[in-house]
């Protein structure tokens, strides 16, 4: 018989999954508008979205990934503060919180969102990339809800020729392919800062596969990050933002 803790992460990883598509219809309903007007006043509290207060939590938002059997898995940094996640509320009464409180003491945490300081200007030596809906067809990792191993902290992992410094961890996030016949709104990766337009080939699938070996990046519907910068701490601070070459 399943543990307690088990079907949580059964329930909890199946239900990963669903976050890109929720995501994206949100920010297609009205979400990429919302966020480029945040700045004009103070809103109300986001029902979509739940803020995990004081938690240990992997940072995701500007990894790099390694594609093995069909998943990916990302080198994340680990943090402590708040932070925010669409709320993936399953049985009773348990949502992204009360996962990533309980893999405190059971060695995995959950990725969620905080803003990475390294892409806010002027200082941060990477940017948004933004991959438009009409011709982007790269896959890329969903990282909102995924779960990441403890014990890959400071060890060796497949795909990453390095050892991970303490401090950074090993995620495993859904991949998401781009399809622009059915998609309404792009989506941005995390890429260097000043903007380089080589890297925009990582919006095709001639280079981010779902291929066992490929290298992706962690990626979110347009509009994202402002988004939830704004639901987390009340403002958006200035990102470095890379746009598509006409």
């Amino acid at each position: 018989m399943l543990s307690r803790s088990s079907r949580a992460w059964r329930s909890f990883a199946s239900g990963a999954r669903l976050i890109g598509v929720g995501l994206a219809l949100m920010l297609a309903s009205g979400g990429p508008a919302r966020a480029n007007d945040l700045t004009s006043g103070a809103a109300a509290a986001s029902p979509f979205f739940e803020i995990c207060q004081g938690q240990t939590y992997a940072l995701c938002a500007v990894a790099g990934c390694f594609v093995l059997n069909g998943v990916s898995y990302c080198k994340c940094d680990v943090m402590s503060g708040d932070s925010i996640s669409l709320p993936f509320e399953f049985g009773h009464g348990q949502d992204i919180c009360s996962v990533n409180a309980e893999g405190a003491g059971n060695g995995y945490m959950v990725s969620t969102f905080s803003v990475p300081a390294s892409v806010i200007a002027p200082d941060g030596d990477q940017a948004l990339y933004d991959c438009p809906a009409s011709t982007s067809t790269g896959a890329y990792a969903q990282c909102d809800g995924g779960v990441c191993f403890a014990s890959s902290e400071g060890q060796s992992f497949p795909g990453f020729d390095q050892p991970l410094e303490q401090g950074q961890i090993i995620c495993s996030c859904p991949i998401t392919v781009a399809d622009p016949a059915t998609a309404t709104v792009g989506y941005q990766i995390a890429g260097p800062f000043p903007c380089q337009s080589s890297f925009f080939r990582n919006c095709k699938s001639a280079t981010a596969s779902t291929n066992t070996g490929s290298k992706i990046f962690v990626g979110a519907p347009t509009g994202s990050a402002r988004l939830l910068a704004f639901e987390l701490g009340g403002r958006v601070p200035p990102f470095n933002q890379c746009r598509f070459p006409k």
